[in-house]
């Protein structure tokens, strides 16, 4: 999978691609990401990406002209998306990375700054993703969360792919709780279940833990399933 990401700071991405299992990923070619920035496209000695908004008001908005030329730059894959970070976006949630890791071979995000972008840059986007209810200084960000959840799922980042089907949401629940060595920590011990080798009673456990979890923590997940539990 191809990423294309348009930002004014490319070097806000330098460590995080170079670490971890996404540096892996994108070392053994699973996935590519480029960075592209619309100062390089702007026409004007001072290169300015932003201007003041019309009609007056607090911040700076990015013009369109450097956006488009940036993205108009760069290759188009047939599945491709054109993704703005944004506030004002659907949500990003585990169904809409998996539809990105198998529905698109690439995914060109456009990082927001300041008070936003010029509303013509929406001719350009097919998908506006937020992280959710807040605001942040940079897309970057954001950006950085959506690349992670997408590579993340694709064949060959994770080692065991059975990992990735008992996390929370790939379910529609939270995950269950998890222990390791030493089974008994300042009084704190490992439940019983899980040392007793039976694999239905832990599976049972997890399942069960899983339900109490999200209905404490997260109600809202249990409204469209069958399996809902009473308080």
């Amino acid at each position: 999978m191809r990423f294309d990401i348009v930002t004014l700071f490319p070097d806000f991405f330098s460590s995080t691609l170079s670490s971890g299992l996404l540096g892996k990923a994108l070392e053994k070619q699973i996935a590519q990401v480029h960075l592209v920035n619309p100062r390089d496209f702007t026409t004007d000695k001072h290169h300015k990406v932003d201007d003041e908004p019309y009609g007056g008001g607090v911040g700076m908005l990015l013009k369109p002209e450097p956006i488009f030329a940036a993205v108009e730059s760069l290759p188009a894959l047939p599945r491709r998306e054109v993704i703005l970070m944004t506030p004002q976006g659907e949500t990003l949630n585990q169904p809409l990375l998996k539809e990105f890791s198998t529905n698109y071979d690439q995914l060109v995000i456009i990082c927001g700054h300041y008070e936003g972008v010029d509303e013509r840059v929406l001719h350009l986007v097919t998908r506006e993703v937020s992280l959710g209810d807040f605001v942040l200084t940079a897309g970057e960000i954001p950006a950085l969360a959506l690349i992670n959840g997408v590579v993340r799922l694709l064949p060959g980042t994770v080692g065991k792919v059975e990992s990735l089907k008992a996390e929370s949401f790939e379910t529609g629940l939270l995950d269950y709780p998890q222990y390791t060595r030493p089974a008994d920590f300042r009084g704190w011990k490992v439940p019983e279940v899980l040392l007793s080798g039976n694999h239905g009673a832990i599976a049972q456990w997890r399942y069960e833990q899983q339900l109490q979890r999200t209905r404490d923590r997260r109600p809202d997940l249990l409204e469209n399933r069958d399996d809902r539990i009473e308080s």
